[in-house]
């Protein structure tokens, strides 16, 4: 039987190449839901190709002009957050992707989790938020976690076989900046941040992977899906982006998983897991590839990444609190109203006044998140950073 999929945030860059992995496997896999926060007429557009079940706009005032759009289809329009927490609960759904951006992916992932579906995760926030809530949850009720960023998805393919694990290795492109010196970083504009030299994303990834918050939030995430401690996650830079990321063995030996950067392979992967299917595209050339370069990140000049392993050591609701003032500030900096280097001295400064919480529930990440988006606004507004 086909697999009948959800898509949370179907118009997004991980959504849309979803969709091409499932028109390119219409046997396999089939949509039942498609949800969007703003972008009405590309997912009325989706509806029409793919003939879901369901749609869900979170914005409320996009309901009219999604509901005419579609009225000549048999499709269910809803509208709001509710509804988009509550579709995933529908009971033909077999995989929910959870393609969102930020943390409004959290309640949505906890309910999809609660009804049992499969999680193909590509909401790191869900985890850097509240990993341990969602990994009792999916023990609890059963439920896998399939990880959708490259890098997770490569060391979730190396650990197949279970051996004993010493250390996993994310690899980061080291991003638009890699090579800047402090003084190029104070000037840098949101162009061109926005301009990856590998991959190509939505703007509020791409702002985190030129931060390198990206891969700190990957770094925490790593920790709540493999079990590993924080001492046994490290991150290399490697500009070419084969390597999507490593695992060391207790024995020493290093498995990696290798492959062009298209991230329709490991959507794929979630989506047809444990089997492996064919993908059309580009295959990787080693001949043009014959240099790959490797080099320690660089937490002075990318002072993100150490604020989220000092989040990770902390613990409680602080990778929570990094979360919330980084949603803050790229909004900020995407507004041209926070410098770049101004967006890590916003969550530094809202880590010491949000108060910490060693053990929250999950009322309290929910008020930890709004204290926090309400203090690094006013930071951002009382001072220019």
């Amino acid at each position: 039987m086909k697999r009948q999929i959800a898509i949370l945030g179907s118009t997004g860059s991980i959504g849309t190449q979803a969709l091409q992995v499932i028109k390119e496997h219409p046997d396999l896999y089939e949509v039942y839901a498609l949800t969007a926060n703003n972008q009405v007429d590309l997912l009325a557009r989706q509806a029409r190709e793919f003939q879901p079940e369901a749609v869900v706009i979170a914005n409320e005032d996009k309901y009219p002009a999604l509901k005419e759009a579609l009225s000549d289809l048999p499709v269910k329009v809803y509208a709001g957050k509710d509804a988009l927490a509550q579709i995933v609960e529908s009971q033909p759904i077999d995989i929910v992707l959870t393609a969102m951006v930020g943390y409004a992916g959290l309640l949505p992932t906890m309910n999809a989790i609660r009804a049992g579906k499969a999680i193909a995760l590509a909401n790191k926030e869900t985890m850097v938020v509240a990993g341990e809530i969602i990994n009792a949850l999916a023990q609890e009720y059963h439920t896998p976690i399939l990880p959708v960023d490259s890098e997770h998805s490569a060391i979730f393919q190396c650990l197949e076989v279970n051996n004993p694990v010493s250390k996993v290795i994310l690899t980061a492109s080291g991003g638009p900046f890699r090579t800047y010196t402090i003084d190029q970083l104070r000037t840098v504009t949101k162009a061109q941040a926005l301009h990856h030299p590998n991959w190509h994303m939505g703007a509020k990834i791409t702002i985190d992977s030129a931060s390198m918050m990206n891969k700190g939030f990957e770094v925490i995430e790593a920790k709540w899906l493999f079990g590993v401690r924080p001492e046994q996650i490290e991150v290399v830079v490697h500009p070419q982006s084969v390597i999507h990321s490593m695992v060391e063995f207790e024995d020493g030996a290093v498995k990696a998983q290798l492959g062009v950067p298209d991230m329709r392979l490991p959507i794929q992967y979630a989506f047809s897991y444990p089997k492996r299917v064919s993908l059309s595209g580009e295959r990787l050339d080693f001949a043009k590839y014959n240099t790959l370069t490797f080099e320690k990140p660089d937490t002075e000049r990318f002072r993100n990444l150490a604020l989220a392993y000092e989040a990770l050591h902390q613990g409680g609701n602080m990778p929570c609190i990094v979360n919330a003032a980084n949603e803050v500030v790229v909004a900020a900096f995407l507004e041209d109203k926070i410098s770049f280097l101004g967006m890590s001295e916003v969550i530094e400064k809202t880590m010491t006044r949000v108060p910490f919480i060693q053990r929250p529930r999950y009322e309290d990440y929910v008020a930890t998140d709004a204290e926090t988006r309400r203090i690094a606004a006013e930071l951002v507004i009382n001072k220019m950073y």
